[in-house]
């Protein structure tokens, strides 16, 4: 009973029966207080607000993770690209040696030609000298 009387100290200028009423109140408006306190914070008004969180923040989550997936396979496809060309211009290199290789057997190649152009023209002048032209 201290308690309800130490709240009562406010109240020594109303009358009797308002102290009276006062006194019967403050426990019972203590009461309902604690009362309201515990329901708002009951486990099942919690997950009631984290229902209403997820469901007001679902769509924007729900179209940030389509953007990033589309990010990804964006950026998925460009690394492919720039895996493949690094790929074809190692390749590139790597053929410089058959490139080479290709151009030796072409300059022996026309070298090749040319002797037997040499060839096939000193043998086509040197029967023509020896057996001139008749005249008719």
């Amino acid at each position: 009973m201290e308690e309800p009387e130490m709240q009562l100290k406010g109240l020594w200028n109303y009358s009797c029966q308002d102290r009276q009423t006062a006194a019967v109140s403050v426990p019972v408006t203590d009461k309902f207080t604690e009362s309201m306190y515990v329901l708002a914070n009951e486990p099942s008004v919690a997950l009631y607000r984290l229902q209403e969180h997820v469901r007001r923040s679902l769509p924007e989550l729900a179209q940030h993770k389509s953007d990033m997936q589309s990010w990804e396979e964006q950026s998925q496809g460009a690394i492919y690209t720039v895996e493949y060309a690094c790929s074809a211009i190692k390749n590139m290199t790597d053929s410089s040696v058959y490139f080479k290789s290709i151009d030796s057997l072409l300059k022996h190649a026309i070298a090749m030609k040319d002797q037997l152009n040499a060839a096939q023209g000193r043998s086509t002048v040197a029967p023509q000298a020896k057996n001139p032209p008749a005249s008719s």
